[in-house]
């Protein structure tokens, strides 16, 4: 079964509600690139009037995290994931459409021939930038994923 924009927003919307009732939805996803997309609305604001911060890092994780579901679902393994680490960067105030991209598909492929291969755990960067309607980038996720293939014990 392939992974799909609706089936990870119906996901979403029962495993993770605090995703769904924030607005968060995948636009598209591919073997390389995860875009997903959230608007500034009353249940997602600050007090300044933008986006809250956890927001934006919750859409940044989706993508770095759909990408990451998409090709373990697809290696046949049972491999386990994790957010080991992450960082960001805040370099305007996020109103209007704020659209999160995720371009680092090809790493996973590496890193999961690698555990496979050598049964070790692996940790991957994968990079989020978030950007608004004008094309502005309003901030940058980086999230350390740790990918492990469980024993089949």
């Amino acid at each position: 079964m392939k992974l799909t924009p609706r089936k990870i927003n119906t996901f979403n919307c029962f495993k993770l509600p605090a995703v769904f009732f924030t607005g968060i939805r995948v636009k598209s996803i591919n073997n390389e690139v995860c875009t997903v997309s959230v608007k500034h609305r009353w249940i997602n604001q600050n007090p300044f009037k933008s986006m809250f911060w956890a927001v934006q890092g919750m859409a940044a994780e989706l993508t770095t995290g759909a990408l990451m579901l998409m090709k373990i679902k697809e290696s046949g393994q049972n491999i386990s994931m994790l957010v080991a680490n992450n960082n960001a960067t805040f370099t305007k105030k996020a109103t209007g459409r704020i659209t999160f991209q995720c371009q680092d598909g090809n790493k996973i492929d590496e890193a999961i021939i690698k555990a496979i291969e050598t049964g070790e755990g692996q940790t991957i960067w994968m990079q989020s930038v978030g950007t608004n309607e004008d094309g502005i980038e309003v901030s940058v996720f980086n999230f350390e994923w740790s990918i492990k293939v469980k024993s089949k014990t």
